[in-house]
């Protein structure tokens, strides 16, 4: 890399940072069926555990979202930490559910803090002139470490021992390392003000970025809500309906997700924000599409497929969307706009998966996939059709 090497150097070990924190909220992922055969839940169950995370994300996200504007990067990524910490202790010491809900909330929190002061602080570190390449760091780190988690986790569940306990044995570790990295690293935030200087960040859309969000937001959704089903019931689904019983499989899946959405945000560059978003729609409309072979044939590459394709599409269409609302949204109301938009995206993590969940009960894992699918592929059809209306008019 070009530039101040001692930058370079300090931007990516934040980033390697960031994915550490990142890994940890998905590693339980290829674990929940262990856990199931030991405390005897349902898969409705498993679905609120998972999507606990995702109200943890949303509180932070609305109560303390630019908390590290005021009190500096550094202090709120160490609180991050602290509860990624916590987190793994919970899951470590978890002898019946309610550990399970209180290490998913506390993995929530600390995806929250992260999210954006991580963020910004990769972009912060980077030499001058190093923004777009700042940017890639963060984007891999995020995502990147997402994937990480269910690869490492079901790794050590197959071929390791203590499969309930050595993956955040060794994410503690990690996390130890991590910290020590940060104390290391230098503030970026020069004039910083006490805690109660920060208020809670009002979700808002002004009138001009209505017919903008619109679409954005249910591409959004639809992409999140991809990624919570694949990381909460896939690996139920693999193992009762096409009798894959690897947990190192299952991660591999889930993490192939993450890894083609970070292909599909760095393709951006190459396709133009403008039509990273409609392609995006289509990408995750063959996603689904896949996936709904993948249940109706019970085949594995489609799963596989699916993972990648819906993926690079997720990839694609949030880093638009993003793009597309702060172009449209007035400046001082850019961030409660950002805000409102990483709001709708995690609903979709928690509330379609839950509804899987309970469909699960009545008609099965298999047909309540069916249903999910069907609903979201209308979700992001709405969408491109908004997205190409709104393209004619433009060029008319």
């Amino acid at each position: 890399m070009d530039g101040d090497p001692r930058g370079w150097r300090q931007c990516l070990l934040a980033g390697a940072v960031f994915a550490v924190c990142m890994a940890g909220t998905t590693l339980p992922t290829p674990l929940y069926g262990l856990y199931q055969e030991k405390f005897g839940f349902s898969e409705l169950t498993v679905t609120v555990v998972y999507a606990v995370y995702a109200f943890g994300v949303i509180g932070v996200l609305l109560l303390a979202g630019n908390a590290s504007d005021a009190v500096g990067r550094r202090p709120v990524l160490l609180w991050g930490l602290g509860f990624a910490a916590a987190s793994a202790v919970c899951f470590l010491c978890a002898t019946g559910l309610g550990w399970l809900y209180g290490g998913r909330l506390l993995s929530g929190l600390s995806a929250g803090l992260f999210t954006g002061a991580a963020t910004v602080y990769v972009m912060e570190l980077a030499p001058s002139g190093g923004v777009s390449r700042a940017t890639f760091v963060a984007t891999a780190a995020n995502m990147g470490g997402l994937g990480c988690g269910p690869l490492l986790a079901g790794l050590l569940a197959q071929y390791a021992v203590s499969p309930l306990y050595l993956p955040f044995a060794v994410h503690l570790v990690l996390v130890a390392g991590s910290v020590a990295a940060l104390l290391w690293l230098p503030e970026t935030v020069r004039e910083r003000r006490p805690l109660r200087t920060v208020r809670p960040q009002r979700p808002g859309l002004p009138p001009q970025v209505r017919a903008v969000f619109g679409p954005a937001a249910m591409a959004s959704f639809v992409g999140f809500a991809l990624f919570g089903v694949f990381t909460s019931v896939s690996p139920a689904f693999l193992a009762q309906s096409l009798d894959v019983d690897n947990h190192a499989v299952s991660g591999l899946v889930v993490a192939l997700a993450f890894f083609a959405s970070t292909a599909g945000q760095l393709a951006v560059g190459r396709v133009g924000v403008d039509r990273s978003l409609p392609l995006g729609c289509a990408g995750l409309f063959a996603g689904l599409a896949l996936l709904a072979g993948a249940i109706l044939w019970e085949l594995l590459p489609l799963v596989v497929l699916s993972a990648i394709v819906g993926g690079c599409g997720q990839g694609l269409a949030f880093r638009g969307a993003l793009s597309a609302v702060a172009g449209a949204s007035p400046a001082d109301h850019r961030a409660s706009v950002i805000s409102t938009l990483f709001v709708v995206a995690y609903a979709g993590i928690s509330v379609p998966v839950i509804g899987v969940g309970v469909l699960t009960g009545p008609i099965g894992l298999e047909k309540a996939g069916l249903v999910f699918i069907a609903c979201m592929a209308v979700l992001v059809s709405t969408a491109a059709v908004h997205l190409l209306r709104r393209s004619a008019r433009a060029s008319t």
